[in-house]
C-alpha cells in the first residue's frame, strides 16, 4: 500500500516539492556556511518525494548549535518550503483522493521549518534512532 501511496503521491506534488528541496540545498551549497543546510535541504528532498513509509525523530544528540541552525534555516529557506507545503496541501485537499494527500503536505511543515535535529527513519522503527 505504501508503494501505491508513494506513486501517488509522486505524480501529485512530490516530484515539485522534491525539486524545491534540491534548488533550496543547491542554493544553499554556494558558501561553505551553507553547506550543513544544504545536506538537511537534500535529506529532506528525498523524504518529499518517497514519504509514505517514513517518518520523522528527534535526535537526542543535538543541541544548541541544532537550535542556531534552525533559526538560521527558517529565516533563509524554511518558510518558503513551508508555504510550498501549504499551497499544495490546500489544492489538494480540493478533491477527495488529495485529501490524505494534502493532510500528508501539512505534516511536513514542521521539518520544512525546523529540519536540523531530526532524523528521518522507516515507520516500522521510529525509536531505533534513539
Amino acid at each position: 500500500m505504501k508503494t501505491i501511496l508513494n506513486i501517488i503521491w509522486l505524480i501529485l506534488s512530490g516530484f515539485w516539492l522534491f525539486l524545491a528541496y534540491c534548488l533550496a540545498g543547491l542554493v544553499l551549497c554556494i558558501t561553505i556556511i551553507g553547506i550543513p543546510f544544504g545536506i538537511a535541504a537534500f535529506r529532506i528532498a528525498v523524504y518529499a518525494l518517497w514519504p509514505f513509509g517514513y517518518t520523522t525523530v528527534e535526535r537526542r544528540d543535538a543541541g544548541a548549535p541544532s537550535l542556531v541552525g534552525n533559526v538560521l534555516w527558517l529565516i533563509l529557506a524554511g518558510w518558503w518550503l513551508a508555504l510550498g507545503h501549504i499551497v499544495t496541501g490546500i489544492a489538494l485537499c480540493l478533491t477527495i483522493i488529495g485529501i490524505p494527500f494534502g493532510i500528508a503536505n501539512f505534516k511536513m511543515i514542521p521539518i520544512s521549518l525546523m529540519p536540523l535535529g531530526r532524523e528521518i527513519v522507516p515507520t516500522d522503527q521510529p525509536f531505533a534512532a534513539r
